[in-house]
């Protein structure tokens, strides 16, 4: 056997998956990728199918795999998956429903939340503020309105236990900065809340077990090694939810750096030395995949998958001309957003197609394009979407600078780091300087990083960091945009502010429930 060893990484995401295979040094040797789509059973409601999920796994897995060169050298394979998702499945192990992180179903049962265990007591126990992003009220809705689903549900996990599962592991396991998104999670103290179990009457054996980051806790399946082209016997080792593994691609392993991940969803992370909770009950304090650490996190709900409707419902034409032309369609919008403005001569964009999570958690809020007039184009529209998903993520770091929190350097991840342009915006408009990696898609890097951990090749996250992770570019703010972002910025905050306090965004999710219930009467 060759002394040469190999990691795979998988990283199960929103809207496609991505397996990779690394040497020990970071550098990508084999890829394959498969995009799909969420299903939308009703507005607010967001759902995927599980075994589809499994299924593509299992073929990228093949594909990265098909050349046999690799092989018999990966030492072993981890998974990052998108978090937060409730994953039904039976007494076989078999996925009955799969909700998602993205939907906000269950703004009523996070009310019933507040009044049973009260907001403060719920944030100083989990860390995270009361929303329908969790997976307790994602519970507490299934029990109340699905009780077909819930009666044939043997465990509720997330996606990264099940794919575990799915490749060999006897047992449903998960990680410690994963456990959190139960909404059932004591962060201070590393374990289940038995508080909250009692209060919401929930079975605590119906949840995964408890490891570490990079423990191995199983090895390939003769039947998964069928499907998958891995080796049998092939260690399987835990890795975390794709944001916290996309810090860890990132090098978020010491204070001072953030990392702003523009995937489908968005993320700014940076880690804690000692467990912190927000005076104002606002910001996400998780679990690090380095156990003892803490993590601090603005989620954003619609990030890059903003810019993705843009480029479906309004640039329809250039996708089809460029899937024709076997080319990328964002290419096109990326030159005309770079031949606009800042500003997108006078247009501003609030982001929130699914909702506002950090820091308003407000899952009422609803999208909108402020500043129209005939004199603008669509160039300007794809402007003011990138700056207004970008101005989300400053509305997060500054809830994290209000806290004390600060930073010299963001390490910026995610398919949005495909934009040069974008880059350069999210520099301007955070103020600090902005590198890019050498593996964009640090997600899967990370995966990698926890099975290099597993496999004994590292000594810690850390010396995995140090080892595979590696800056391609910098990028450093501009004076006299950081200076208008600014102003636009506090224009976004006041946007918000008013449209809240006028109650638009609470009467147009009533017209929508409205138009809803009055189209499943028709």
């Amino acid at each position: 056997m060759s002394e040469q060893k190999y990691l795979l990484g998988i990283d199960v995401g929103t809207t496609g998956t991505k397996v990779t295979i690394f040497d020990t040094a970071g550098n990508p040797v084999a890829s394959a990728y498969q995009e799909y789509e969420c299903i939308y059973p009703k507005p607010a409601w967001v759902e995927q199918d599980a075994n589809m999920l499994v299924e593509t796994v299992y073929a990228c897995c093949q594909k990265t795999l098909q050349s046999g060169a690799y092989q018999k050298e990966i030492a072993a394979v981890s998974v990052s998956a998108q978090r937060s998702c409730a994953v039904y499945v039976d007494a076989q192990g078999q996925p009955v429903k799969m909700i998602s992180w993205m939907d906000n179903r269950t703004v009523e049962q996070v009310e019933e939340i507040c009044r049973v265990i009260g907001r403060q007591r719920y944030y100083d126990i989990t860390g995270f503020p009361p929303a329908t992003t969790w997976i307790l009220p994602k519970v507490m809705h299934t029990r109340q309105y699905d009780p077909e689903t819930w009666n044939r549900t043997a465990k509720v996990l997330q996606l990264h236990d099940l794919i575990i599962q799915a490749l060999g592991v006897d047992g449903y396991y998960t990680d410690e900065a994963e456990a959190g998104f139960f909404g059932l999670w004591d962060s201070q103290n590393l374990c289940y809340s038995d508080e909250l179990f009692a209060a919401f009457q929930i079975d605590k054996s119906m949840f995964p077990d408890i490891r570490h980051s990079g423990d191995v806790v199983g090895r390939v399946t003769q039947a998964a090694a069928a499907k998958t082209g891995l080796l049998p016997g092939t260690p399987i080792c835990i890795g975390v939810g794709d944001q916290n593994s996309a810090a860890i691609g990132a090098g978020i392993v010491k204070p001072g750096y953030i990392s702003i991940s523009l995937g489908t969803g968005g993320l700014a992370t940076t880690m804690l030395e000692q467990c912190y909770r927000d005076p104002k009950g606002q910001a996400m304090v998780s679990n690090h995949a380095i156990h003892g650490k803490w993590t601090f996190e603005g989620l954003q709900n619609a990030a890059a998958g903003a810019f993705r409707w843009l480029r479906d419902e309004i640039f329809a034409l250039e996708k089809k001309e460029a899937a024709e032309k076997g080319k990328n369609a964002y290419d096109t919008l990326n030159q005309m957003i770079e031949a606009t403005p800042p500003g997108a001569n006078g247009l501003l964009m609030l982001p929130y197609l699914s909702g506002s999570a950090a820091p308003r958690w407000d899952p009422l809020a609803k999208g909108g394009i402020l500043g129209l007039t005939f004199a603008h184009g669509r160039a300007d529209l794809a402007r003011a979407c990138v700056e207004g998903i970008t101005l989300e993520q400053k509305d997060i770091m500054e809830s994290l600078v209000s806290n004390g929190v600060t930073f010299e350097l963001a390490r910026i991840i995610g398919g949005a780091t495909n934009s040069e342009v974008w880059n350069q915006i999210q520099a301007d408009v955070y103020g600090i300087p902005c590198e890019t990696l050498k593996v964009k898609d640090a997600a899967v890097l990370g995966a990698a990083i926890c099975a290099g951990v597993g496999a004994g090749i590292f000594a810690s996250v850390q010396d995995g960091v140090a080892q595979m992770v590696h800056v391609d570019k910098r990028y450093m703010p501009r004076q006299e945009n950081s200076a208008f972002y600014m102003r636009l910025y506090d224009l976004y905050c006041r946007a918000y502010q008013s449209l809240a306090d006028g109650k638009v965004f609470e009467t147009l999710h009533q017209i929508q429930q409205e138009k809803e219930e009055h189209h499943g009467l028709s």
